[in-house]
């Protein structure tokens, strides 16, 4: 009897740990179905075939993909080629909005199944989008609890299935020595997530060492990510700042408050109830075309589902060390404003509810598959 065959894409670090649980939680209920794609360690480790590292393909910004333009597009032709030897049941998509779109597109005309969990943020800039999500797409699972509600105005069923990172933080269990075990002191620690891709830590890291100058009371410790070349923490180990690799939960669990740069780990933050200060700055052509481009009031996943400001976004040219200072202030002195973030953070784990997207996504798509 043949055996099932699922094609994963995902396209960064977040998208790769995504896809990992997902094919965990579908091989505890089916050890037969065969996985092969495109994604990182995480997916590896799980039982997926790698026949694509993400890291070789990844980019951030407008401008940086359109000088990075050439290599995407070896990359794409050469995953369609792959999906075709491959002969999938159906294909996964995990996020990675401008690569997974173009393989939708490619295994509709190819009348391969297409299942995307964690859909493009088509509510963010040119909604028009989400009708070929409907044209391409069997079926889709979303992880932040307002998206059903926007799809429903393109007569679009789309599933809430809970969000992935309440699957990972409860399964955390911090290190008990933690502090020993990375040569920490014992003073108050503030969390700095200055992202997972070389771009972004060379964009934003730089401003957030300067603050360890003005807070001689607080250690400020980075959270690394081994993927990277170690170089891009060179400034911060200079500077006398402690990098701790892959252990970013465990640094947050630790911590007093946070500066992060947007995305998802600014939910993961509020996850753990960590204050924090989002960040993000990119090249000035790509910000420019954002600004035309993106319709949303805010950047930070954390804002966005509580539809108001919970915590203060410095972008572009407000993320300054002047400004960081000022609101690290805030969070580190008044009780009331760090009372306020709190609260938010509650409202918004109430929002995320309690279903766990790893187990649900996968019994949809078992569901689909044996169809």
């Amino acid at each position: 009897m043949p055996k099932d065959k699922i094609y994963i894409i995902s396209g960064e670090r977040s998208g790769d740990l995504h896809a990992s649980n997902l094919i965990k939680a579908m091989r505890k209920r089916d050890a037969s179905i065969q996985f092969q794609g495109m994604g990182g360690e995480y997916s590896r480790s799980a039982g997926m075939n790698l026949i694509f590292d993400y890291s070789e393909v990844a980019l951030m910004g407008f401008l940086e993909v359109v000088f990075g333009f050439r290599k995407v597009l070896r990359y794409l032709r050469l995953v369609k080629q792959d999906i075709l030897d491959y002969e999938p049941d159906l294909i996964v998509l995990v996020d990675y909005g401008g690569f997974n779109m173009k393989i939708a597109s490619f295994a509709a005309q190819n009348k391969i199944p297409v299942h995307y969990y964690i859909p493009p943020k088509v509510w963010a800039w040119n909604q028009k989008r989400a009708l070929r999500l409907k044209k391409y797409t069997q079926a889709i699972y979303s992880i932040l609890p307002f998206e059903p509600a926007f799809f429903k105005k393109y007569e679009m069923e789309v599933e809430y299935v809970g969000n992935p990172l309440l699957d990972e933080i409860k399964a955390f269990e911090p290190h008990e020595f933690f502090i020993q075990k990375n040569e920490l002191s014992f003073k108050p620690i503030v969390a700095l997530l200055p992202g997972s891709r070389t771009q972004e830590v060379n964009a934003m890291l730089d401003k957030m060492i300067l603050l360890s100058d003005s807070f001689p009371h607080i250690q400020f410790v980075v959270a690394g990510v081994n993927s990277l070349n170690d170089t891009v923490y060179s400034k911060a180990k200079k500077a006398g700042l402690k990098i701790v690799y892959e252990q970013t939960y465990d640094l947050l669990h630790h911590s007093i408050a946070a500066v992060v740069t947007s995305g998802t780990a600014t939910l993961e933050t509020a996850i753990f109830r960590v204050p924090q200060i989002v960040v993000y700055q990119t090249s000035a052509v790509t910000y420019q075309l954002a600004k035309r481009l993106v319709k949303i009031p805010f950047i930070s996943l954390v804002n966005l589902i509580a539809d108001r400001e919970v915590v203060k976004e410095l972008i572009q040219d407000e993320f300054n060390i002047e400004n960081l200072k000022a609101e690290l202030n805030k969070i580190l002195l008044q009780q009331v404003h760090k009372g306020y973030i709190l609260q938010g953070y509650d409202e918004i784990r109430n929002r995320l509810g309690d279903k766990s997207a790893s187990e649900t996504t996968a019994d949809l798509l078992l569901t689909a598959i044996k169809k």
